[in-house]
């Protein structure tokens, strides 16, 4: 299939897309995780997980109920008991590039205001089935597969046949719950294949097929008679903690008879997990087994408990997977597509080419820089060689969601071709495209007037996570923009719609092509249900540059009512009061609240604003978490070191309870938490007469002392 850019969807395809896509992971996660016979390949699987992740972050109010993101594994096959498991065993994040490995690193210190190095762990990744061992007293009692990540099938009969896997041992916690994968060596595969071909049965496509299938056979009997080995690598449900360090833990497994990885090393920081990747992966094709990548884990357990969890991933650890397949292929020419924020966006249009098993005709080329083969800083990419059209391009997915031209042969480099010129103007509507010192992106200044940023917005003010208008999709927002007797050009002409309609009787909607009676009626009544709206939601359609969902609700959450919000808009400017509460709403930067104030101050914008408003109820939006802590309702700030949590975890705990955190101190600033090192906020503090405390009382002022 050809993949369209994520960037370059409209709502109805991505929708639709996501409904693709579930379906494709589902049935990917079916065969793999429950019949034991993958479809398509880890790195197609991937692009897929990665693309259906991308389209969510574009699209938020997209994201399905069932949602491949929030899913690990398959569901447990029928004939096997099910086994809720007591702690969730969960996916790894993935990385594809070095720059990924070190941006995971970045995230983790700044989680926790870690200055250092931070030790990691780094193995490798088996290709293989997990599976969990629950001891109790030193005794195998219980044995389990992943699942979905929930609930595991129980194979604990089969498990008893593995010699890998102790059955009792001693010096173990009163509960062990031993995690790892089990696995086929390349020897016992083409042994077993041999066999099996020899006897008449079917044969395996690889040894994780193999491995799969004979640990999930109904007669353990069958399991006995396969070459099942096991290696150890985490753990869930402890009686008591087996060491301080992910490195220590793994070794006393090793001692209490568990196999575990040899090639498990400690690491400081991103340079020596990255030398270790590449020594791992020199040697995978001697190693007698299969991986996929190599696993990396913050070392110090204590740390790891403080980063936790997101919803399917640790924040702790990331697999770091192989490349997948590369591609040679003619670049035919490069389309410039406008976004809704006026982003010029270059798109490479390539001769159609097979990379990982998926047909490719075209691949991002980010941005003017990428194609002039330097970065933003000026400093050279691909050894500074630029990109033309006619060039043989390098393109590859490996699990990207974009595919991406990632080098040049210039030996094949066409006489004659030319230096690509990025267009200084505007190609929907001829404005000049002007680019921002420190900004990566050339931006079209119509606004409003350019048609592709004014459908563009209209298609993001009807998206799921804004008002949500059944029957007023992405293919209906461009039928109503170039239509001439109903036009819809701005927000507020799709509540003037019906009244408009009403009046206009040679040219009724309900006689248009693909609309009837009922399915007029259908769509003002779904226009009229939209009237009232969520804060939030009308701050998030707005379009506002810099203004995405999170920041939506962090400003509705801080204002709590329209009113509230938009006189504080326009009037803030910098030295006002107005200003300095914006920029001290935490989230919210002076980047961001520049724009807000550029919106609100422009006219053709502001105009389009007041008349959508108009038509509108507009309910207000309560703070959230609980209403019966003793700090909820109030603004907190946090200032000077906090030394016995990250500055991360004290925002999370405070919001939790239903405070509104502030990175700034103003007169509606209620309490101020103040550490070592407290400079100008203490002073302001005192100024304006906030209370001040410590990071102590503020613990015992939770519960949390």
């Amino acid at each position: 299939m050809v993949e369209k850019a994520v960037d370059l969807l409209t709502e109805a395809e991505a929708r639709e897309e996501l409904s693709r896509l579930a379906k494709a992971i589902s049935a990917a996660n079916t065969a793999y995780h429950t019949l034991d016979a993958p479809e398509i390949s880890d790195a197609d699987y991937d692009a897929l997980k990665q693309r259906n992740a991308a389209i969510e972050a574009q699209f938020p109010g997209l994201k399905r109920p069932d949602s491949p993101s929030d899913r690990v594994g398959g569901a447990v096959a029928e004939g096997f008991g099910k086994v809720p498991h007591r702690q969730r065993m969960l996916s790894l994040e993935n990385a594809f590039a070095a720059e990924d490995v070190t941006d995971f690193d970045e995230r983790v210190r700044k989680f926790l205001g870690y200055l250092g190095i931070l030790d990691y762990t780094a193995e490798p990744k088996i290709d293989g089935l997990s599976l969990s061992l629950r001891y109790e007293g030193g005794v195998l009692v219980q044995a389990a597969t992943r699942g979905d990540g929930e609930v595991g099938e129980n194979v604990t009969e089969n498990a008893r046949t593995i010699a890998d896997i102790p059955q009792r041992m001693t010096g173990a916690p009163a509960v062990l719950e031993v995690r790892g994968e089990v696995y086929m060596s390349h020897a016992d595969f083409a042994a077993l294949n041999a066999r099996q071909a020899a006897s008449g049965d079917k044969t395996f496509a690889n040894p994780r097929n193999a491995a799969a299938g004979s640990l999930r056979q109904l007669d353990a009997r069958i399991t006995a008679a396969r070459p099942l080995r096991f290696f150890a690598y985490s753990w869930g449900e402890l009686s008591d903690p087996l060491a301080p360090t992910q490195f220590e833990a793994i070794r006393r497994l090793d001692a209490m008879g568990f196999q575990t990885n040899p090639l498990t090393v400690r690491c400081s920081g991103p340079g020596e997990m990255l030398a270790h990747y590449r020594h791992i992966e020199a040697q995978r094709a001697t190693l007698g087994y299969d991986i996929d990548g190599v696993v990396y884990k913050v070392n110090d357990l204590a740390l790891q408990t403080r980063l936790g969890f997101r919803s399917s991933t640790p924040r702790w650890a990331i697999a770091h997977k192989f490349p997948a397949e590369l591609a040679w292929t003619e670049l035919l020419g490069i389309d410039i597509q406008v976004g809704r924020t006026g982003a010029l966006s270059p798109v490479a249009r390539l001769r159609p080419v097979t990379v990982g098993g998926v047909v490719v005709s075209n691949a991002t080329l980010h941005n003017e820089d990428y194609i002039a083969g330097r970065d933003r800083r000026g400093q050279p990419i691909r050894g500074g060689k630029d990109i033309r059209v006619g060039d043989l391009v390098q393109v590859y997915r490996a699990g990207d969601v974009i595919p991406k031209v990632a080098d040049v042969d210039l030996s094949r480099r066409k006489e004659g071709a030319q230096v690509y010129v990025f267009p200084s103007e505007c190609p929907e509507c001829g404005s000049p495209a002007h680019r921002e010192e420190g900004d990566s992106v050339r931006r079209c200044t119509g606004g409003l007037i350019c048609p592709a940023q004014a459908v563009e917005r209209l298609k993001h003010f009807v998206s799921r996570a804004a008002f949500d208008i059944e029957g007023l999709g992405a293919k209906q927002v461009e039928m109503f923009f170039n239509d001439p007797a109903l036009p819809i050009r701005t927000p507020a002409e799709i509540f003037t719609l019906a009244a408009r309609d009403a009046t206009n009787p040679l040219q009724k909607l309900k006689n248009r092509e693909g609309f009837g009676d009922t399915s007029a009626a259908k769509l003002f009544t779904a226009i009229e249900a939209r009237r009232t709206i969520q804060l939030d939601r009308l701050i998030f359609s707005l379009g506002i540059r810099h203004v995405g969902e999170v920041a939506a609700s962090l400003l509705a959450r801080h204002y709590t009512s329209w009113d509230a919000f938009e006189s504080a808009i326009t009037h803030a400017s910098p030295g006002t009061p107005e200003w300095a509460e914006l920029n001290s709403i935490s989230g919210v930067g002076e980047v961001m609240a520049q724009s807000l104030v550029d919106a609100f101050q422009n006219p053709a914008e502001r105009q389009a604003i007041d008349a959508l408003v108009a038509q509108l109820t507009v309910q207000p939006v309560q703070a959230r978490g609980r209403v019966d802590s003793p700090v909820a309702g109030l603004t907190v700030v946090f200032t000077g070191t906090l030394e016995k949590m990250t500055r991360a975890e004290a925002k999370a705990r405070a919001e939790a309870l239903g405070a509104k955190v502030a990175g700034s101190v103003s007169a509606k600033t209620d309490l101020l938490v103040a550490g070592p090192g407290a400079g100008s906020k203490a002073k302001d503090a005192e100024r304006l007469g906030v209370r001040m405390i410590d990071e102590d009382a503020w613990l015992q002022l939770i519960g949390a002392a």
